[in-house]
């Protein structure tokens, strides 16, 4: 009986805390964070610090992505895409580098219903960073996890055209 009320507790305590994120709730958190935002509820476009960004949820599947893109996949070299998986496994963290459509874009991927605000600022904080540090170091913020031999690139050494932004 004891137990039953312990995991009782321990249930509806994870009720309160649940987010049950929708499209309403993550519209009001991207318009907190964006300079500009357009679109219409599960498909935003928006800009953050300058950078061009999209939001996209699938409310039947219950998926949601925020990507911004960085450059045409033409525009890299096999050590530059050695050095974005690298940095997939050490130094983008919560945000992937993925190429489709010819273009490769920052991309932060999660269920929806179970986001928190937190992890939709966070998101967006990092689909940022690893947008602006590709071609130097990488990263998606300023931690670098378990990265022991990944060689760090100036950005003056990688041609400017490899990584202009769109």
């Amino acid at each position: 009986m004891k137990r039953l009320a312990i995991l009782l507790l321990f249930s509806f305590v994870g009720i309160l805390h649940s987010q049950h994120m929708d499209n309403d709730k993550l519209e009001l958190i991207i318009k907190k964070n964006a300079d500009t935002l357009n679109g219409i509820p599960g498909n935003w476009k928006f800009i953050y610090k300058e950078t061009p960004m999209l939001c996209v949820t699938d409310k039947t599947n219950n998926r949601m992505r925020i990507i911004s893109p960085i450059t045409s996949s033409d525009n890299l070299d096999k050590d530059l895409l050695l050095d974005a998986m690298t940095a997939n496994f050490h130094s983008a963290l919560d945000v992937k580098y993925a190429i489709t459509n010819k273009i490769l874009w920052s991309v932060y991927i999660h269920p929806l219903k179970e986001l928190t605000e937190e992890q939709v600022n966070s998101a967006i904080s990092q689909v940022y960073y690893a947008a602006r540090t590709f071609g130097s170091t990488f990263s998606s913020t300023e931690l670098i996890f378990g990265a022991g031999n990944t060689k760090k690139k100036s950005k003056e050494a990688i041609p400017e055209e490899k990584i202009r932004k769109f």
